[in-house]
């Protein structure tokens, strides 16, 4: 969101940036510098674009402004996954997460992007539902959240790989299809050759069942992999866990995914919470696998997270493999998630609107 006068340049790709060159009566040229600049080193101060002529950059600086976000505060989890505090133009502030696809500094990073601040879903087992919704994300803030915590992890690290983040998932704070246009257009600009140049293979957007957002997204022309959250196989348990299913119970998320993988013939991934005592009983297991075994889809089982004041519970190890061997026994293709950032509030239904016990690192 753009609080100020200026013209907000990121986001815009290179022949929107010629044009407003040509406005400003300046070579189109400059415009593909200003793009390597932000993209390909995350430059957002336009003293520092030392190729531009100083009175351009003086012209930039009076008309203009790229908003890469600034991260705050950082956690770094005892597993090597990092959590950004992240401060938008309009002071708003969101998390962002990086979790290491491998050991060691040549690791590749998976980023976590959120795209609102807070939620309006409410999952009950969820923290960031918990800490109310403020507003959508303009999909230049969603690529500067990429951007941002690219140039922090480089800085951290001492290194200047460019390809050190290598996959996006929207999965952090927030329902991205309720901010469908400008998630779709975020997800072009990380896909830009010339930008961020990240594949559409390497892009996931996970959705709490917004029938709406997963009917459209087939039309796209997107190869994204689709992730919804179902965490109950059943509406009487579902409306409470999703209270989205009240707007969309099973029955129409079933024909929305049907109608999703008849146009794109695409693997569709359900993602479930495991709580304690509430959803992983042999009958939820028999409700999942009668839902789910006639699509092309896998399961991903993901033991809670514990969030303080929420009342759930994470289930014991062997009732982690005991779900997960009657669904695999019932043909249908589930994996256990790997625990990843639990440690820092940083794991999957863990990031929120409460600063005040962040520490930096």
């Amino acid at each position: 969101m753009n609080s100020s006068n200026k013209d907000e340049l990121l986001g815009r790709d290179i022949e929107e940036l010629e044009e407003y060159m040509k406005g400003m009566g300046e070579a189109p040229f400059r415009a593909r510098q200003i793009f390597k600049w932000i993209y390909s080193k995350e430059v957002n101060s336009f003293r520092d674009m030392s190729d531009l002529p100083q009175d351009l950059r003086r012209k930039l600086e009076g008309t203009a402004q790229v908003s890469i976000p600034r991260v705050l505060k950082q956690r770094v989890s005892a597993d090597g996954t990092r959590k950004y505090l992240l401060e938008l133009r309009d002071k708003k502030r969101i998390e962002t997460v990086l979790i290491p696809q491998g050991q060691g500094k040549d690791s590749r990073y998976t980023i976590c992007v959120s795209t609102q601040v807070g939620c309006p879903i409410g999952c009950s087992f969820c923290a960031t539902g918990q800490s109310g919704f403020q507003r959508n994300l303009d999909y230049y803030e969603i690529v500067g959240q990429v951007l941002g915590s690219k140039r922090e992890l480089k800085r951290k690290l001492k290194t200047n790989e460019e390809n050190i983040i290598s996959n996006v998932v929207y999965m952090g704070m927030g329902e991205p299809f309720l901010n469908y246009e400008e998630m779709v257009k975020s997800i072009r600009m990380l896909n830009h050759p010339k930008a961020l140049n990240i594949g559409q293979r390497h892009i996931t957007i996970s959705t709490c069942g917004e029938v709406q957002g997963i009917k459209r997204i087939a039309h796209e022309g997107m190869q994204v992999t689709l992730a919804v959250s179902l965490h109950a196989s059943y509406d009487e348990l579902r409306n409470h866990l999703v209270p989205l299913n009240r707007k969309y119970p099973l029955s129409a998320l079933k024909e929305a995914i049907e109608y999703y993988i008849s146009v794109t013939n695409r693997r569709v991934t359900f993602e479930y919470v495991m709580l304690d005592e509430v959803n992983i009983s042999r009958q939820d297991a028999e409700k999942t696998i009668e839902l789910i075994k006639p699509w092309l889809a896998n399961v991903n089982l993901i033991p809670y997270n514990d969030v303080v004041s929420l009342g759930y519970k994470k289930p014991s190890p062997f009732k982690i493999q005991q779900f997960y061997h009657w669904l695999r026994d019932g043909g249908i293709n589930v994996t256990v998630r790997e625990e990843k950032g639990s440690d820092i509030m940083a794991a999957c239904g863990q990031l929120r609107s409460d600063y005040g016990n962040i520490m930096r690192n």
